[in-house]
């Protein structure tokens, strides 16, 4: 055997490995965190169900200062709808709020266009504890076997949920000081 032959049948038995893994991965995924904010129901709910808002904390705002954004729908609530299109940081894509009941749940439908097609739903729950509010904040979604494939070599829970947590720091620091 050939050096050649050699790296090549391991490059085959690695990209074979793979797809194995790859098929045993979940049909969907969720990515979930929560945070506690020393502020009302109200106050927290108020600042997720209006997407103007959304420019003050949420963690994919500043990451393309050139991004184009679009509103429409109505103002706040059930119809809300935002679009961005931005760099290859933060693709392009749209959210709708599909459920707003004030002020303990928003359920928003996600779809992303760019930098790669999904169709996933968002989901804030909110609740007073005592003093303070709890803040849960999922995403959840069906993973094609492409995505299961990326899954292999990617942390989706670790990718997605850095920023979940640098979101809901920044939406905690405002409502806290409201």
């Amino acid at each position: 055997m050939t050096i050649l032959a050699v790296i090549l049948g391991i490059i085959v038995v690695a990209i074979f490995a793979i797809l194995v893994l790859a098929a045993t991965k979940p049909n969907n995924f969720v990515v979930q965190r929560s945070t506690q904010i020393a502020a009302t129901p109200e106050t927290v709910f108020a600042l997720i169900d209006d997407f103007r808002k959304w420019r003050d904390w949420s963690p994919w705002e500043g990451l393309d200062p050139d991004l184009k954004r679009k509103m429409s729908g109505t103002d706040s609530g059930r119809g809300a709808v935002y679009e961005w299109d931005g760099n290859k940081k933060v693709g392009s894509g749209r959210m709708e709020i599909v459920e707003a009941s004030a002020p303990n749940k928003l359920a928003i439908k996600l779809d992303f266009l760019r930098p790669f097609e999904a169709h996933n739903m968002a989901e804030f729950t909110i609740a007073p504890q005592g003093r303070t509010t709890h803040v849960n904040w999922t995403m959840q979604g069906s993973a094609p076997f492409m995505t299961k494939v990326m899954q292999t070599v990617m942390n989706f829970d670790k990718m997605i949920g850095k920023d979940f947590e640098k979101g809901l720091a920044s939406l905690k620091a405002i409502a806290e000081r409201n």
